[in-house]
Order: C-alpha cells, then sequence, then structure tokens
C-alpha cells in the first residue's frame, strides 16, 4: 500500500486528517479538529480515572471521527470484538484486501512509546497500513516516523481494561463522497463549537472552568492529596491527549484556515488571540508543574485565580467568534 505518513499534534485529528487525505479529501489535522467541534472542556466529577474527576478539554473520544462524516458525506465501519483473536483475525483480513485501518489503543501497552511516555489513557489513535511477518506496521501521530508493534503487544493494547476501554476497536471509510469543505460546513462547525463552550451547564464549557476553579480553591495547600490533584489537573490537560493549550493551538489554525474559506479577515485576528489563550493554559499548566514538583509553594488560591482568568478569556473570546460568524 502506498500510504504516506505525517506526524501530528493530537491522535485522534492526526489518524482522521491521514484517512482523508489518502482517500483523496485533501484535509489539515487543524480542519478535521475544527470542522468536527471538538474543542471543548468539561469538568467531571461523576467520572474518575484514579479516583480523580475527569478533567476534559475536548469532546469524547471518537468525536472527531464522528463529527466529520456529516460534512464529508462519509460513511465510516466501526468493529469491536469479543476477543483478542477475533480482533486479529479481521485486522489481517483488511490489511490483505489493502486497507487504512485505525485502532483505538492503551498507550500503556505500545512498547514504541518511551517508558516514561507509557500511562494508562485507552483511547489512544493510531493507523494500521500493512503487515510484515510477526510485525504490524504502523503510523502513530506522535511519532516522527512510521513504528513497528509485534501482535502480541498490538493485541494487548486493544484489549486494555478500565475506562474508555477499547474492545479492539476498528475502523475504516466505506465511502468519502465529499472531497472538499465547503463554507456552510466551517459556520456550522463553528457555531455549534460556541454552543458548546458558552453552554449554560456549570460543568461544560466556560462554566465548568469556573465550577473546576471553586472545586480547586478549596484545596488545602498542607493536604498531600492537593498535589495529586493538581498534577491531575495537569496531566489531563497537557498529557492525556485531552488537548489543553495544544487544542487551542490547533483550533487557531482552524480559524486561520476558515479566514480564507469563508473570506473573513476577522477570523484571523480571532486565530491570534486564540493562539494567546493558549499560551495562558501553558502558564497555568506551569505554574502548577512547579507546585507539584515542589518548586512553589502549593498556592491553589492562585491556581484558581489562573484558571478563572483562562474562563473569562474564553467566555470573551467565544462571544465575539459567535459575532464574527453570525
Amino acid at each position: 500500500m502506498k500510504f504516506q505518513h505525517q506526524q501530528a499534534a493530537h491522535c485522534e485529528s492526526g489518524v482522521i486528517s491521514s484517512l482523508m487525505r489518502h482517500h483523496g479529501a485533501p484535509m489539515s489535522e487543524s480542519m478535521a479538529l475544527g470542522l468536527s467541534s471538538a474543542i471543548s472542556f468539561a469538568y467531571l466529577p461523576f467520572i474518575k480515572l484514579s479516583g480523580l474527576p475527569l478533567i476534559s478539554y475536548r469532546m469524547p473520544p471518537k468525536a472527531i471521527i464522528k463529527g466529520l462524516l456529516a460534512p464529508m458525506a462519509a460513511r465510516f465501519r466501526f468493529e469491536t470484538f469479543r476477543s483478542p483473536e477475533a480482533g486479529q483475525q479481521r485486522l489481517d483480513a483488511l490489511l490483505a484486501d489493502g486497507k487504512l485501518v485505525g485502532l483505538q489503543t492503551s498507550v500503556y501497552w505500545l512498547p514504541y512509546f518511551p517508558p516514561n511516555m507509557r500511562f494508562h489513557f485507552n483511547a489512544h489513535n493510531l493507523l494500521v497500513y500493512g503487515k510484515e511477518g510477526d510485525d504490524y506496521l504502523i503510523s502513530d501521530p506522535v511519532f516522527e516516523e512510521p513504528v513497528r508493534c509485534a501482535s502480541a503487544d498490538l493485541a494487548r493494547a486493544r484489549f486494555a481494561k478500565g475506562v474508555l476501554a477499547p474492545k479492539g476497536l476498528m475502523y475504516y471509510p466505506q465511502a468519502i463522497d465529499r472531497k472538499t469543505v465547503d463554507a456552510a460546513s466551517v459556520t456550522k462547525a463553528i457555531r455549534k463549537t460556541v454552543r458548546n463552550m458558552l453552554a449554560p451547564i456549570p460543568i461544560v464549557g466556560v462554566r465548568g472552568m469556573h465550577t473546576l476553579a471553586r472545586r480547586m480553591q478549596k484545596l488545602s495547600p498542607t493536604d498531600p492529596r492537593s498535589v495529586d490533584f493538581i498534577g491531575h489537573v495537569v496531566r489531563m490537560q497537557e498529557e492525556i491527549g485531552t488537548g489543553g493549550a495544544g487544542f487551542r493551538f490547533i483550533y487557531a489554525g482552524f480559524l486561520q484556515e476558515a479566514a480564507q474559506l469563508l473570506d473573513k479577515p476577522q477570523l484571523q485576528q480571532m486565530s491570534e488571540r486564540l493562539i494567546a489563550i493558549g499560551d495562558g493554559w501553558r502558564a497555568f499548566a506551569l505554574k502548577a508543574a512547579r507546585m507539584v514538583k515542589g518548586r512553589e509553594a502549593v498556592d491553589p488560591v492562585a491556581l484558581a485565580g489562573k484558571l478563572r482568568e483562562q474562563a473569562q478569556e474564553e467566555e470573551r473570546f467565544f462571544r465575539d467568534l459567535k459575532a464574527a460568524v453570525a
């Protein structure tokens, strides 16, 4: 199979944009993220990861893939399996048929990841484009070059247990009837993102940021569990594919493309504002990380204040974005 690997900033947007390009629909990673309205925020205290609340800076896993189906008039097949054996047989059959296949996996069991990058996160996406002997040929968007993975290791990664267990999930397009992105789809996607971010729900969008800030402010500076909570917020933001600053930067790229497609130069200025907001998230993460590592005194009130600033900046930004595409 003639397949072109391309490194990306995020696994799911990288995988789906590669799949689209491979099937003749030129698409950047930024356009994939923006067109699927995947940028978001949610603070979900009732869903636990290692006993700590789920905090997400994006829509749920598979939202980017499924969000592109309507605007690209695409049909994808999604398959899960009861056993690793059935999953491997089906993958081998698809590869033998020349298919490029997307998989959901656990980062922890992929041996080509350096040990310090492995953690129990079950929604890492990658592409398989071939098999040589017992090794699968993998395009993992996180890496600069294609990688290999032994069948036993890939099976373990595909059938990991726990939150977001992949159950061997694989997916591939059956049809992509629209090969170019139209202006109406871009406008619709922006409006949906604005609705998500300005939703009148206390755990979603900018209101969710304020709710998390209130929770953070109540942490005791002397309780060791406070450090765990702060560290978890940073990990969810910058490490676990939920894309705090990173997603803001990718969405800024989408707005640059949208400015040209819609002939709205003000979207270029909005893009620059969003980059500055992403820088603010990075500064928040850095301050929190310094506290976790003992380089700064643990100060939950200061962190809560920075989080409120981010929420206020994002609220102003998304209100102005709503006006720009009104």
